[in-house]
């Protein structure tokens, strides 16, 4: 079975999410351009409300990895801390086009 872990974090740092995420064993990942909307990410500019932009970065992982690889992408990129993304895995039922 595979499972989805997605890394939403700021804009520059998808490149740093899939490096981390390959030294645990992920064999790559999809980058999304994205933009923040959350309460403390929106500020003003001219009465215009300004959203920052964020990456979301997609790796499919077989189960036996994922732990690994989220364990190392958040030490790597501090996730923990307030501020520096988020990381969610969700479980996949069917894949297709993935060959190994």
């Amino acid at each position: 079975m595979y499972q989805n872990i997605m890394a939403v974090v700021d804009k520059g740092k998808a490149e740093d999410v899939i490096e981390s995420a390959q030294k645990a064993g992920s064999k790559g990942g999809t980058i999304l351009n994205a933009r923040g909307s959350g309460v403390h990410e929106t500020s003003k500019l001219f009465s215009m409300d300004i959203e920052p932009e964020k990456e979301i970065v997609m790796i499919l992982s077989d189960e036996n990895y994922t732990e690994a690889i989220v364990t190392k992408i958040r030490e790597d990129l501090k996730i923990d801390e307030p501020g520096n993304g988020i990381i969610f895995v969700q479980d996949v039922n069917q894949t297709y086009g993935i060959y190994e």
